[in-house]
């Protein structure tokens, strides 16, 4: 199955490179994606990563709308303004960018997080206490 599921904490090297984890490597060739669009996410701290097809998607949505409305204008400037396109390298590595620690806060370690048809760059701590709300919210609400 392609989809990005459980998390995993990795350490980012001196060179400010960090291994993404075999699992969601092989969901990524599994999908044939060799470039990822990274995205800011709208709601957490954290980077978004997928494959072009969700660009596309996004597309799509500001696409059906009036391009001079509002919304749109918006959702293009979180969709093309808060993205990049990014690439790992032969071993599985992505480069920790100032576009990614600036908005997330990470320092020297990476927690993936997968999100089914993405996954997520965070800082551990940050991830953690996001994880612990949402279920304590989840099971308040149950």
């Amino acid at each position: 199955m392609n989809r990005f599921l459980s998390h995993a904490t990795n350490r980012i090297d001196a060179k400010g490179r960090v291994s993404v984890p075999s699992m969601f490597r092989a969901v990524l060739a599994r999908s044939g994606v060799e470039e990822l669009y990274v995205w800011q996410d709208f709601v957490f701290p954290a980077i978004s990563m997928a494959g072009p097809d969700v660009l596309e998607r996004f597309e799509r949505m500001i696409g059906s709308q009036d391009p001079f409305s509002l919304e749109a204008n918006k959702m293009s400037l979180l969709i093309h303004g808060g993205g990049v396109f990014m690439k790992l390298d032969g071993e599985g590595r992505l480069l920790v960018t100032d576009f990614i620690r600036d908005f997330t806060g990470i320092t020297d370690q990476v927690t993936f997080a997968g999100r089914g048809d993405h996954f997520q760059l965070w800082a551990p701590a940050a991830f953690e206490e996001m994880q612990s709300q949402a279920r304590k919210d989840r099971t308040a609400s149950s």
